[in-house]
């Protein structure tokens, strides 16, 4: 049986690692044709060359998503390459961290123009083109489940994912006479680059991460995927929601198993 992302199209944002090319690439094993997106022409093509014995089309385009101009030129390039597009998941962001009265302004600013302003304007060019086409579609956000928490040292962080969740849920109301859903995805700690990072820069002991989850391990990239592809089938009669791949963190009330 074909699956239902057969010859249909998705722009996956901030997808030249990590998440955002697992979901491309799960999504071009189902035979979607995917655009991939960095802002390095560099990055995209290397992600691009990555994933292209899928069964799938893959195609490498730059574009800032701080920048609204370029995501409309991603959209119409999209749509001339492929005449459609069906599903967009806005995966790019950044993290910079430091004590809420220290950090400085622009680096807060940064935070909020790529994981919120960024999903906002990447979610309304796809929107418009879906709304346009008049055959619904599939726009997923990638949040993450610090947007519903409180942190030390990650207030521009949690901040915008916060935002991006009750973002997702008002676009969902707003565009549902459209037949377009829009859910998130909130993962927990997944072994990305960027959790990477954050162990170098941070020092959190990896061990006590671990035994805060009641799954008892990092989850993968692939795991992620999973969900997005799930979302991205459609077939399903959810809109608004913010899943969380997050092995049990948030369900973990008492926050410790020792």
């Amino acid at each position: 049986m074909s699956s239902a992302l057969a010859d249909e199209t998705a722009v996956v944002t901030g997808s030249s690692s990590g998440i955002g090319l697992a979901i491309a690439r799960a999504f071009a094993s189902e035979g979607a044709n995917v655009v991939v997106n960095s802002r390095s022409r560099e990055r995209v093509e290397t992600a691009a060359a990555e994933i292209e014995d899928e069964a799938g089309t893959v195609v490498p385009i730059e574009a800032d998503v701080t920048d609204y101009d370029s995501l409309q030129s991603l959209v119409e390039r999209t749509v001339e390459e492929f005449g459609s597009l069906d599903v967009w998941v806005n995966n790019a962001g950044i993290n910079l961290r430091g004590p809420a009265e220290e950090i400085p302004l622009d680096d807060w600013q940064t935070v909020i123009d790529v994981n919120l302003s960024g999903t906002f304007y990447g979610a309304r060019v796809a929107g418009k083109r879906m709304i346009e086409q008049g055959t619904g579609g599939n726009v997923i956000n990638i949040s993450s489940m610090m947007g519903e928490q409180g942190q030390t040292g990650r207030t521009p962080y949690n901040t915008s994912k916060g935002g991006v969740n009750n973002l997702t849920r008002c676009l969902a109301v707003e565009w549902a006479e459209h037949d377009i859903h829009v859910n998130a995805i909130a993962p927990g700690y997944i072994r990305t680059e960027m959790v990477d990072d954050a162990q170098d820069q941070i020092g959190f002991d990896e061990q006590d991460v671990v035994d805060r989850t009641p799954l008892g391990r990092f989850g993968t990239v692939e795991e992620v995927a999973n969900c997005a592809k799930f979302l991205a089938q459609g077939e399903h009669f959810m809109t608004g929601e913010i899943l969380h791949p997050d092995g049990g963190w948030l369900a973990f009330g008492w926050g410790s198993d020792s």
